[in-house]
Formats: structure tokens, C-alpha cells, sequence
């Protein structure tokens, strides 16, 4: 098999699984990983994949031990994959003065920043080696400013634009380019139970169609849709007390059980 090879976690719903979807329409052979393997099993059975093209490894992104065993796994069966995508994540509100928050933040920073390095490791030196490929991660728009009630995800989401950045210059020297995407809002089951108004939301197919064209460009950082990488920036600038009536009348993440 010739066929491009793409690592995909976080497969099993949203993002994730509109990203195996476009890589395959594509042409690519799939790797896709997901805590919840048998009902990404289902779906891929109902694609009507050959397991030539596809081929599904259950692994949760916090188990480092266990996702960097499904990278090896997927390098004995299809080869070193030329993309891989780190899409699991989560997105949970959150409150500093809950003493059970506390677990919360954990959770989340050890799937949306372990997680994505986990994802990555076991590809970084023989993709150097051999002097190509795409390591792709999925931070957020909200990682460039905090938000009430969401201050886990925020800070997760800014830690995994920092690391990607290193990372790529890390890789530059020897030809592996590293792709952050930072989504505005997209439709799926993250975003479905958010109260707050989201503008320019993106339907999860839409969403792939514009990162699979970034990540084909081998582009170093894109906001999609680029509508919010303008409100982004204009957040930004604002000054402290500015951004805070700004945010004032927002309400705030849910948290879990909410």
C-alpha cells in the first residue's frame, strides 16, 4: 500500500471524526484512536472501510503508556504515518473555589496537553529521520483569552499553542512541519450544551474541509474560520478593565453535572 497513512485521535465523534472523514475522501489509509473504540468501530464499519483503510486502536490520550502504544501499533501496521492529528479534548467549566474543580482541571490538562504530546511521541524521531511529516494539533481561540468559568480549557488551550510553537522549531531543522489549528466555534458535542451566543460557528465538516487544507499547505498557525482569528485579535488589544465589562454579562461555562 502506497496510500498516505493519517494518525487521528479523538476520532469517535466531532472534530475528530469529521478530520478521518476528509482524510479519507482524500485517499488517505486511517489510523483513528478513541477511548470509546467500539462505537468507532461501528462507525467506521457503517463507512464501509476496509480494514485495509482503516484501522481503529482504543487508547485514552491520558494514558501515556497506552497512546504511545497505539503510535507503535499503527507504525507496525501501516507504517509511519505522514499526519498526525492530536484532536481529543475536552472542554468542561470549571470553578477555583469547588474543591472538586480541582480534579477537573487535572483532567483536562492531562488529555488537551499530555494528551497531544503522548499523541505525538512516538512519531517525532522517525518522522525526523526520515525527513517529512505533519504533526497537527488542535488548540482554541480561547486560548488566547481567559473566559469565565473556563479557565481550565483557556489555560490548556494557551499551553498547547506554546508547546506546538516549540515543537515546530524543534522539528524545522529536519523537514517535519508542526500545524496548530485554533478553531473559533464548531458544532458538536463539546459546544451543543454552551449558553452563550457563538458566533461564526462552523459545522464540523466545514471545519475539516478549511484544516485539511491547512495542514496540506504545511500552514504553521491558522484560526478557522479566520473570522474569529480578527475577534481574537481585537480581544487582545483590549485593555484589562475594557475586556472585563466586555465580559461581564456572559455566562459562565457549565460545570460538570450542570
Amino acid at each position: 500500500m502506497t496510500a498516505p497513512v493519517a494518525f487521528i485521535t479523538g476520532a469517535s465523534s466531532g472534530i475528530g471524526q469529521a478530520m478521518a472523514l476528509r482524510f479519507y475522501q482524500a485517499g488517505y489509509r486511517l489510523a483513528l484512536v478513541a477511548r470509546r473504540s467500539t462505537e468507532l468501530q461501528s462507525w467506521v464499519d457503517e463507512q464501509g472501510w476496509s480494514a485495509d483503510s482503516a484501522v481503529v486502536f482504543g487508547a485514552d490520550v491520558r494514558d501515556a503508556a497506552v497512546i504511545t502504544a497505539a503510535g507503535r501499533a499503527c507504525i507496525d501496521a501501516l507504517g509511519l504515518p505522514d499526519v498526525v492529528v492530536a484532536c481529543a479534548g475536552l472542554s468542561i467549566g470549571m470553578d477555583t473555589a469547588e474543591f472538586a474543580d480541582l480534579a477537573v482541571m487535572r483532567t483536562i490538562y492531562e488529555t488537551n496537553n499530555l494528551g497531544t504530546a503522548a499523541t505525538f511521541q512516538p512519531f517525532v524521531r522517525a518522522m525526523c529521520q526520515r525527513g517529512s511529516g505533519r504533526l497537527v494539533g488542535i488548540a482554541s481561540v480561547n486560548g488566547i483569552r481567559g473566559i469565565p468559568g473556563h479557565g481550565a480549557y483557556c489555560s490548556s488551550k494557551a499551553a498547547v499553542i506554546s508547546y506546538l510553537e516549540s515543537l515546530r522549531g524543534e522539528c524545522r531543522p529536519f523537514g517535519v512541519k508542526v500545524v496548530t489549528l485554533s478553531p473559533g466555534y464548531v458544532k458538536t458535542p463539546l459546544t451543543r450544551a454552551n449558553p452563550y451566543n457563538m458566533p461564526f460557528a462552523l459545522e464540523a465538516s466545514d471545519f475539516a474541509n478549511r484544516a485539511f487544507q491547512a495542514i496540506e499547505a504545511g500552514t504553521s498557525y491558522r484560526v478557522i474560520p479566520w473570522q474569529m482569528g480578527v475577534l481574537a485579535k481585537l480581544l487582545r488589544m483590549l485593555p484589562n478593565p475594557v475586556f472585563d465589562r466586555v465580559l461581564a454579562s456572559r455566562p459562565r461555562k457549565k460545570r460538570q453535572g450542570e
